[in-house]
Formats: structure tokens, C-alpha cells, sequence
């Protein structure tokens, strides 16, 4: 499991989040629409929009669609639940991702622009100097 702690827009994190659950099935005009956002229910992994303004769009497989205006937070849980993070909006569009993540939703996380292949390179250079320190 890899802490992440990071900036990232809402976009980012709405791309993320569509990567890591319905990408292949989502309606080509939702994955372009900046305001559609997937959402899921607890017992299958939970993903949750908190918005000002929600509306239903529509239920395709597991995964609602919704339409969400003046988004506050995000909450995402993986089915497997290795992974479990919250964006939360610090001004208009603009937020940070807290929690832990698994190895593969690293490359979603990645993906979607939420961490950079620097942030990537500079954690495992960071895991590698403590495993140095505890080593010694």
C-alpha cells in the first residue's frame, strides 16, 4: 500500500476514478462531460460524489452516473479494498487526494494526473533511503 497525499483538480480525480471502474463501458459522452461522475454502492467497493448540485443520470451495470455541479468530495473505495481515497476541494476546482492505494491503482492514479511519474520516482526513492536507514 502506497500513501498518497497530493494536489489534484477535480478532473484528475474524476479520471482516475472512471479509469479505475468503467472506462470500457461508460458512454462515450460521459467520460467527455467534466460534470458526469461515476458512483457505486457500499457492498461493491463505495464511490461517492458530494456536490452542491447531484442529479441521477443513469445505472449502467454496478455504476450510477451522476451529474454534479460545485463538487465538494470524492470518496473512492476499490472493490478488492487495497485502495481507499478522498479527494477534498481546497478552492473551486482545485483539491487534494489523502489515503492508500494500491500498486495498480497507481497507474490509474497516474493516468488520470493525480500523481506524476516524479511523485512515482520520488516516493520509491524515499521508501528506498528509510529501507537504507532501517538497514543500518
Amino acid at each position: 500500500m502506497v500513501t498518497i497525499d497530493a494536489p489534484s483538480t477535480v478532473e484528475n480525480f474524476r479520471r482516475f476514478v472512471i479509469a479505475s471502474t468503467c472506462s470500457s463501458f461508460a458512454p462515450r459522452s460521459y467520460l467527455e462531460d467534466p460534470e458526469v461522475f461515476p458512483e457505486r454502492d457500499e457492498d461493491k467497493g463505495s464511490i461517492y460524489v458530494e456536490a452542491a448540485d447531484k442529479v441521477t443520470l443513469k445505472k449502467i451495470r454496478d455504476i450510477t452516473f451522476v451529474n454534479a455541479r460545485d463538487v465538494l468530495g470524492i470518496i473512492y473505495s476499490s472493490k478488492s479494498g487495497n485502495t481507499s481515497l478522498k479527494w477534498r476541494q481546497i478552492r473551486r476546482n482545485t483539491g487534494k487526494v489523502k489515503g492508500e492505494a494500491s500498486s495498480n491503482s497507481l497507474v490509474n492514479l497516474a493516468e488520470g494526473g493525480v500523481i506524476t511519474l516524479d511523485w512515482v520516482e520520488n516516493y520509491l526513492k524515499k521508501k528506498a533511503e528509510e529501507q537504507q536507514t532501517v538497514s543500518e
